[in-house]
């Protein structure tokens, strides 16, 4: 639930930005020009700004405080009759374009309209919609007042004056493994050992990365390369870098791996010290869990291992695939799922201690509906098996198999917490675009170009600067969704995509109000894109 509600929180932000970008637009103030309908989006522009600047403390509060989960429940239908507002003044701004001849007041009638409206040419059937936006308008502006004043009582801290965020990172990852629990991972090793042996063309060290989504397996796979005894390397190194690359930090635990005490705080002086340990060596290294796409702090990170020796390696797992380009990597390794059986294995070795349901066959054909719930991810094969460690009652298993993800218990699983920290993680624009998909069917195949079109209707790839849609924008969109491993190529059709299931759990979002129009627009472009 935590994961679901703050997806559906977050976009807010996003949704507030674009709100006040199109309060600004060139042409809705030239249509507005004056008057009671000017004065009212000012004030909206005022207020939105005060909104914005809460958002971020109220999506962190949300889970704890109901109270403020109504509340962002409440502006998030308000931010969508904002937006239908917005529409429908932006669509008279375009009628008014075509009108091939002006029209002016005949009486005093339309003249007072024109007043309200800051004295644009009117004709007989733009009196009824400015009487209905002036209306709609004022009732919004009532319904704002009544959000700010909510906002003021819920004791929202601003951006510049709250405590600066921090996402809970995953415990960082040992270099042990116990390789007899491991299962469907004996081909990816023997790839990856191939990578490891094979002569370095153009570098004397070689960089191997580790590419997928949240959980399935990397760090795994990189423990059972890192500790096969037939590799032969002078110096071996293991450092769970996580999402803070401190280039300080990371150094200094390469140095303590290393034998020195790496107690300097200089990092000239760490960096030194590490040249000399590496140098003339050849050495093995593993960078676990890689977040960073500071191409400036792995410069500056990288420099001592380049006095290695040839046929040195490095290892990074990471769930970017920029990540990887940006360290320049010779080889990526792109993981994949397990396989159903497999994961029925690791399921079988958590939930039972054992690799098979022999002993427990009454158990076994709900342990199968429980497995497809996990798409072939080892983790959440694990942290449902951990829920069930000990607990071989039918009832049990029968009330997790009915549970939604969210459900479960967060002490005892880590699936949700993993892939919230790839959702966290992502820009604000991203955010959005991501959360949208939570309308699409389950296991649903789609083209790429056709959710652009999509992304491009909801009005999300509105660019400030150009002040117009972009397509070209969505694709670049896409394509760095694609890179985090939020959309997979379909293994049945290369030209189509697909999303986990996990994670297309996590982007529905239970509990969030959406008003019927707003629903129903939503399920016609569906119907009319995937049908």
């Amino acid at each position: 639930m935590e994961f679901a509600v703050a997806a559906a929180g977050s976009i807010l932000s996003v949704c507030f930005q674009g709100l006040l970008d199109r309060l600004n637009s060139i042409d809705l103030m030239k249509y507005v020009g004056q008057g009671q309908v000017l004065a009212q989006l000012m004030k909206w522009e005022k207020i939105l700004k005060r909104i914005y600047a809460v958002l971020e403390d109220a999506e962190e509060k949300q889970t704890e405080n109901r109270l403020v989960e109504i509340w962002l429940c409440d502006l998030r239908v308000l931010a969508y009759d904002l937006e239908d507002i917005i529409d429908e003044l932006a669509t008279e701004v375009q009628q008014r374009k075509l009108e091939e001849e002006p029209v002016h007041p005949k009486n005093k009638v339309q003249e007072f309209f024109c007043v309200m409206c800051g004295g644009g040419n009117l004709n007989l059937n733009t009196i009824k919609f400015n009487v209905e936006m002036v209306a709609k308008i004022e009732e919004t502006s009532a319904r704002l007042d009544d959000i700010i004043k909510q906002k003021d009582e819920l004791r929202l801290a601003e951006y510049t004056t709250r405590r600066v965020s921090h996402v809970t990172e995953r415990p960082p990852a040992t270099s042990l493994v116990n390789e007899a629990k491991v299962y469907g991972r004996e081909e990816d090793k023997k790839a990856m050992l191939k990578l490891l042996n094979a002569e370095a063309s153009d570098a004397q060290v070689s960089v191997i990365s580790i590419v997928g989504m949240g959980g399935l397996g990397k760090t795994t796979l990189a423990q059972l390369v890192y500790n096969d005894p037939m590799l032969e390397f002078d110096l071996k190194a293991w450092v769970s870098v996580g999402e803070d690359f401190d280039v300080s930090r990371v150094t200094k635990t390469f140095l303590l791996q290393l034998g020195d005490g790496g107690d300097d705080k200089d990092l000239n002086v760490l960096q030194v010290k590490l040249k000399q340990k590496l140098s003339g060596n050849k050495f093995l290294v593993v960078l676990d869990d890689v977040w960073t796409q500071n191409h400036e702090e792995w410069t500056l990170f990288w420099g001592p291992f380049e006095a290695g020796a040839p046929q040195s390696r490095v290892i990074v797992t990471t769930r970017s695939q920029n990540v990887s380009l940006m360290m320049g990597t010779t080889q990526a390794y792109a993981l994949k799922k397990l396989s159903h059986n497999e994961c029925m294995s690791v399921f079988a070795q958590h939930a039972l201690g054992a690799n098979n349901f022999d002993s427990h066959l009454e158990l076994k054909q709900m342990g199968e509906e429980i497995v497809k719930r996990c798409g072939g991810l080892p983790l959440a094969a694990k942290a449902l098996g951990g829920i069930l460690k000990g607990k071989p009652n039918p009832d049990l298993w029968k009330e997790v198999l009915s549970s939604e993800m969210w459900e479960l218990p967060d002490n005892r699983s880590n699936i949700l917490p993993a892939l919230k920290l790839s959702y966290l993680h992502l820009p604000p624009h991203l955010k959005r675009c991501f959360s949208y998909c939570a309308i699409l069917p389950k296991d649903l195949e789609f083209d790429r170009n056709e959710l652009v079109l999509l992304w491009m209707a909801e009005g999300f790839l509105y660019d400030q600067k150009k002040m117009k849609d972009s397509e070209g924008l969505g694709q670049n969109y896409f394509d760095d969704l694609l890179s985090r491993s939020f959309f997979q190529q379909s293994n049945d059709n290369k030209s189509k995509y697909i999303m986990h299931d996990l994670i297309m759990m996590c982007t529905e979002r239970p509990g969030a109000h959406s008003t019927p129009w707003h629903e129903f627009r939503r399920s016609r472009l569906i119907g009319d894109m995937f049908t």
